[in-house]
């Protein structure tokens, strides 16, 4: 945490487990059960930055802690939604992540949660470029369900440039959903599931 001299892993560390906490109650509001909250190493941190947070760290490809994200429980008008501290390079996985085919890549920590509810796993890049993504994703399709906005568009551009290697294809959530953890909210995890597999059996 910039100020403090602290490394990743005491930021990490000064999380607890979701059980129980405000954190828990965060995540299930928005459509996540503990268990794949838990599986993705998302922790409650009462004290991220001067607020409450659930937090998740981001891995390199050697598993190796490269910045820990947190999203907060209370947003004011004047206030970030959301603190990435560290210096980069890295995403969060759930279920197997990078490992698991299809590949899909999304922005978001509750994208990426909203995604493992339905069975399906990814990677989250926070909003930030991964290099060694191009690497690992060579050869393969690669499915980008970035947010559906002018934002996730620019992205999947960046992204489609740099991997002239991969076959690139596109992942919007269903309907007008502005991204997948408002899709999961509103449409519920059997609509999710049903248009996720509809679009990679395209």
């Amino acid at each position: 945490m910039p100020g403090t001299g602290e490394v990743l892993e005491d930021t990490l560390a000064h999380g607890v487990p979701l059980a129980g906490t405000a954190g828990q109650t965060y995540v299930e509001r928005r459509g996540i059960g503990l268990a794949i909250a838990e599986s993705a190493g998302v922790r409650f941190a009462p004290d991220f930055g001067g607020r409450a947070a659930v937090i998740a760290g981001l891995y390199d490809r050697h598993g190796t802690l490269v910045s820990v994200h947190g999203r907060y429980l209370e947003v004011n008008r004047m206030q970030d939604k959301m603190l990435t501290v560290g210096p980069g390079g890295g995403v969060v996985k759930v279920l197997d992540g990078w490992r698991a085919e299809p590949l899909i890549v999304v922005e978001g920590l509750f994208d990426a949660l909203s995604l493992a509810v339905c069975g399906y796993a990814c990677v989250a890049t926070i909003g930030r470029w991964v290099p060694w993504l191009p690497e690992i994703a060579a050869g393969r399709a690669i499915w980008l369900a970035f947010d559906a906005a002018k934002s996730g568009e620019a992205e999947v551009s960046r992204y489609a440039e740099r991997m002239p290697s991969s076959q690139v294809r596109r992942l919007l959530p269903p309907g007008r959903s502005k991204d997948w953890n408002t899709a999961l909210v509103k449409r519920g995890r059997g609509v999710v599931a049903d248009w996720v597999k509809r679009c990679l059996s395209v």
